[in-house]
């Protein structure tokens, strides 16, 4: 329970999306295999892609959250070194929700 509430802790900034829902679609869509919230996995920490995509903007960088929702529908290469990310197959709409959270909208 403790580290369930230290893991909300960490996630609640992430967005206004409800940070569970969304915690829930990351572990669901398996994205939690691969990334941590504030943590290099085998993939970037989402605090990490997060700063990235919206340059420091937060939601003010319009495209941050469709070139995220794209990168996870369609896969990415060399953008965070050599291990590609493999199209994700999830539906677009959780794809845009996963990436508003991932962004902080």
């Amino acid at each position: 329970m403790k580290s369930f509430a230290v893991l909300m802790a960490i996630v609640l900034p992430l967005g206004f999306v409800p940070a569970h829902a969304s915690l829930e679609l990351a572990t669901k869509s398996h994205c939690m295999s691969c990334h941590g919230v504030d943590q290099k996995k085998l993939g970037p920490a989402f605090k990490d892609i997060s700063a990235k995509y919206t340059m420091g903007l937060g939601c003010a960088k319009d495209d941050g959250t469709a070139m995220l929702a794209d990168s996870i529908l369609k896969g990415s290469r060399d953008k965070w070194g050599k291990i590609p990310m493999p199209p994700q197959k999830i539906p677009a709409e959780d794809a845009k929700t996963l990436a508003k959270w991932i962004l902080g909208c």
